[in-house]
Formats: structure tokens, sequence, C-alpha cells
């Protein structure tokens, strides 16, 4: 099990024993839980291999209950109950992600780390949005996105070493454990940020890694968020009932 993935656990277990679940939304695309003290999160639904109509090791109805009972399965080896455990962790720290500063345009991502200047992106995990603008913009660019089949891990990986100056990581790499493992490759001169739905605005968590910034999505239309996860929408119609924040690390 992933250190980072402990290290939420261990943050977020005092909170998560006084507070229950109000509403899990397991949908296609991504996953929404609701706490009784008002808190919603997201994260990318990581189904893996779906081999049966059974995605989940137990039948275990969450909520009402304590939300430590989900707590617990951010170290299951089920991708599914992880990426539930994941949506826990970001509704628990929901009041924090709230009160960070907005990147909507990512006008401080570009400027924080000089992006557009011939400055040299590794990317994991493939951001349409993000890539149409580079490639506008002639970024040098190297995409690892396995799902889609982008990239070669050994090169990526080499890459990642000596060539890239900034690495822009999913954070579903949370949810199928390699965060760790990608971040074991990057060079010293590499500036590393975490970005998407699924990203725990929590600095601490990431004290052990090569982290510089967190980019995540905090819902304000909790309703509307919810109805998106549960008809299968995707970040682009997430972000229109969401803000998008931003945390430095160092």
């Amino acid at each position: 099990m992933m250190t980072l993935n402990q290290n939420l656990y261990q943050l977020f277990e005092n909170k998560a024993q006084l507070v229950t679940i109000d509403t899990l939304s397991l949908g296609l695309g991504y996953t929404a839980v609701m706490t009784s003290d008002g808190g919603i999160g997201l994260s990318y639904t990581y189904l893996g291999d779906k081999k049966s109509c059974m995605v989940l090791n137990e039948h275990i109805d969450y909520e009402a209950k304590p939300a430590l009972l989900l707590l617990e399965k951010i170290k299951s080896d089920n991708s599914v109950e992880r990426s539930m455990a994941l949506a826990l962790i970001n509704a628990l720290n929901y009041d924090d992600a709230l009160a960070l500063p907005e990147d909507n345009d990512n006008n401080i991502l570009y400027d924080k780390f000089k992006i557009g200047t011939n400055v040299k992106i590794a990317m994991v995990g493939f951001f349409g949005p993000l890539v149409k603008n580079f490639k506008e913009k002639k970024v040098p660019l190297e995409i690892l996105d396995e799902s889609r089949g982008l990239g070669h891990k050994k090169d990526f990986y080499h890459k990642l070493g000596n060539w890239a100056e900034v690495l822009l990581l999913t954070s579903t790499s949370i949810l199928n454990q390699s965060t760790e493992e990608i971040l074991t490759n990057v060079g010293e001169k590499v500036k590393t940020v975490m970005l998407g739905p699924s990203t725990p605005m929590a600095a601490k968590a990431f004290e052990h890694l090569p982290v510089h910034m967190l980019a995540g999505t905090v819902p304000i239309d909790k309703e509307k968020t919810l109805k998106a996860v549960r008809h299968g929408m995707g970040t682009p119609v997430l972000h229109k009932f969401s803000r998008k924040s931003f945390l430095y690390l160092f």
C-alpha cells in the first residue's frame, strides 16, 4: 500500500469519527460523497478490470453510517472502494478546500511554472483542454496515458528524469497506486503538480513526495454535482458546478 494512502487515512481518521455519510453516489465517471456536516467530495471512479456485475468486495450500506467505515477503504485492494474513500476524504476536507484560492483559467498554474515559454512538460493522464492549449502554443509535451495507449512507461520515465521540467500528474494515480512509483523517477529540476477532481487538497499527505502544487475541484452547487455524477458526466460538466482551487506546497 502507498504511504500516501496511509497518510490520507491518518490525516482524516479523527474527523471521520465525528461525521456520518449522507450520500454516496457511485457514478460511471466520478464518485461523490456527502457527509453529515455538509461536506462534499469527488473522486474518479476507477473500475479497473470489471469482470462481473459485482465491483465491490462486499455489500455495505455506508449511508447514515460513521464515515470511518468508508475511510478504511482507502487501504483496500479494490480500486472502486479506494475511489469511494478518496471522495470521502475530499468531503471531509471540504471546508479547508473551499477556503483555498481559485485558478479557474489555469493562469496561476501557467505563471508559476512558466508554461508556454518552451518549458518541457510531462503529463500523466490526458487532460484534453490543457493538451489542446499546449499544442496551440507549441509547448514541448510528452504524455503517458495507458488507457489511451499514449506513451511507453520506460521511455516516459527516462524523459521524466532527464528531459522534463514540469510534471502534470493526474490524481487518478492515487487510485491505481502509481503516484509514488512515478515520482521516484522525476529529475531534480522537475516541478510536480497533482491535478484533477480527485486531488486531495491536503499538504501534509504529500510531505514525503516531491510535489509542488495541488490543483483540485471543489463543488459549489452540491445538488447539480450529485446529479451530474449520477448521470455519468465527466470533468467538463463537473467544473460548471465547482471551483478550481490550488495549494502551493513549496
